[in-house]
């Protein structure tokens, strides 16, 4: 089962219609159980990052998604999602779930760009990479994005996009079956649903 992690900070319903709208079934739950026999996780996320570690440990949901992770259960962070991959972040003050090591920091820009970034731009993609499997048939890849801040990989190997907004920045990571965007794919036509099918199909 495709498992979407409902821990109060996301857009549950958006991801589920899309995973739908592509011929798949998915579940939203808070589970421990049901997450555990999850063939594949989502963890979404919208909004900071200190309240989403204290809803995940709130719930009993850190331990469970490390253990999946470690099992090589393939798990895809969305947004704040992503950023929770991290070992943590300039936003707060609680560790992330260091599943991919670096740190999130908040953006600084040139004059000229706001803050957050939001709106559609393009990902210069790792083409090695499953989740960016057949993107090449696309003209222009563009995602959309609402953020604020950036995760800053500890090791080049683990970024997997890079996205420029001012300066270049990490918009997707990877590090084993584990997968991070910066972006939404629910939000993002048909290039979120081909990153979606990939994670499905092919990760």
């Amino acid at each position: 089962m495709i498992t979407i992690i409902d821990y109060g900070m996301g857009n549950l319903g958006s991801i589920h219609n899309m995973i739908k709208k592509i011929g798949y079934q998915s579940e939203i739950t808070a589970d421990v159980e049901a997450i555990r026999r999850a063939s594949k996780i989502i963890l979404p996320g919208v909004g900071a990052f200190d309240k989403a570690m204290s809803n995940l440990a709130n719930l009993n949901l850190i331990e469970v998604i490390r253990e999946k992770a470690a099992a090589e259960t393939p798990l895809l962070g969305i947004c704040l999602g992503m950023q929770l991959l991290a070992e943590g972040s300039e936003e707060g003050v609680l560790p992330g779930l260091g599943l991919i090591r670096g740190k999130v920091k908040q953006f600084v820009l040139p004059s000229g760009y706001k803050v957050p970034h939001m709106g559609w731009n393009t990902v210069d993609y790792n083409r090695e990479s499953p989740l960016f499997a057949g993107f090449e048939g696309f003209e222009e890849v563009r995602f959309y994005f609402v953020h604020s801040y950036h995760f800053v990989c500890a090791d080049e190997r683990y970024v997997n996009g890079r996205t420029d907004y001012g300066s270049a920045f990490t918009s997707a990571v990877q590090s084993d079956k584990v997968y991070g965007v910066q972006f939404h794919p629910e939000k993002s036509h048909k290039f979120g649903m081909q990153l979606l099918r990939n994670f499905i199909e092919l990760v």
